[in-house]
């Protein structure tokens, strides 16, 4: 394993300001439990005094409640102190209205990404990666955030987790579409940077090959219990240039406590694994968590990790663990019980 220097593309520099920590923002969409709107502002205020200024959010967390409630938050501080994303590929409807989705979220490909949201906005969530639908969407999303500028929008969930088999088709759909439509809103200074925002890595690789987002926001594959995205993903982007945004780096709550693994209930090993990490952080006398977050950060590709969480005291504990001190054997320990590749980077020690 070796440390590992900054990168210095020029396409970084737009986040490097902004720190390594984000806030993921489906928690506040009511994802599993519901909170009230008071715990969710509470829970960015928490998050906002810890030093975080980077916001991430999409039409689809709540139904368009989780973007309401960042909005809600965000209008109300100075507009260049931090930065916001959010998403298209999925068109918050009312329910009365037409439908041009081409997939139906109610029934096939895609039902799971909303049904995971405990007391939602009474809309509809259509899935379409068309130009027109991106346009509207972006639309929809300042609307709903009270904003005129959008820093960071990314194609949302395009793969075969939310698609199945169908999920090259759409990619098709949003070279011409999404892409294109995202490319001319930031070359107009709608919005500042586009890219793909996913739980699997196929989209995010063919992305590179096909068209030239400025960002990547892969969410669950660079983690103590997945590193499947150091094989091929990190690397290029790295060597492309191209920023990449660390989601779930609880891999959904598995490392933080909870029994979740990928919005699912983990298997038996995974929970084995989790406890495995565990105890090697605990002869070390670490948290768990603050390995989790540190890791996620030390791949010179990765410009910034993004936990959600839902409580005030969490968002404030997480800032805390991006600069707890771990010592160097326990990354030396976790690769040699096989718990994280060798090849990965370790953080600068201090």
């Amino acid at each position: 394993m070796t440390a590992v220097t900054p990168c210095s593309a020029a396409r970084r520099r737009r986040l490097d300001p902004f720190g390594p920590l984000g806030f993921g923002g489906a928690s506040l969409g009511n994802m599993f439990d519901a909170i009230d709107d008071q715990t969710a502002d509470d829970t960015l205020s928490a998050a906002w005094a810890s030093g975080v200024r980077h916001f991430d959010t999409a039409p689809v967390y709540g139904r368009g409640l989780g973007e309401l409630r960042f909005g809600h938050f965000l209008r109300r501080q100075p507009r260049a102190d931090y930065q916001v994303s959010t998403k298209v590929g999925r068109i918050v409807r009312a329910s009365f209205t037409p439908s041009s989705s081409q997939v139906d979220t109610s029934q096939g490909p895609g039902a799971a990404e909303t049904s995971i949201f405990t007391e939602a906005l009474p809309f509809r969530v259509d899935v379409d990666y068309g130009y027109d639908a991106a346009l509207r969407s972006v639309e929809g999303s300042m609307i709903r955030l009270g904003l005129d500028f959008l820093d960071i929008v990314y194609v949302h969930d395009l793969g075969s987790d939310h698609l199945g088999d169908e999920w090259r088709r759409h990619f098709t759909v949003a070279e011409s579409g999404a892409f294109r439509a995202l490319a001319e809103l930031r070359d107009q200074g709608v919005i500042g940077a586009w890219g793909l925002g996913n739980n699997v890595l196929a989209p995010q690789i063919l992305a590179m090959e096909h068209a030239d987002p400025d960002i990547l926001h892969i969410s669950g594959r660079y983690t103590l219990l997945d590193q499947t995205a150091l094989d091929d993903l990190l690397p290029r982007a790295h060597e492309a240039g191209i920023p990449v945004v660390i989601g779930g780096p609880y891999n959904s709550g598995i490392l933080a406590g909870s029994h979740r693994y990928d919005y699912h209930a983990a298997s038996p090993d995974l929970l084995a694994a989790r406890d495995r990490i565990s105890t090697l952080c605990a002869e070390f006398d670490v948290d768990i968590r603050s390995v989790a977050l540190q890791f996620a950060t030390a791949h010179p590709a990765v410009a910034m990790v993004m936990p959600g969480t839902k409580h005030p005291r969490f968002a404030a504990e997480n800032a805390e663990r991006m600069t707890d001190p771990i010592p160097e054997g326990l990354w030396s320990a976790l690769a040699s019980a096989g718990c994280i590749s060798p090849e990965s980077p370790i953080p600068q020690l201090v």
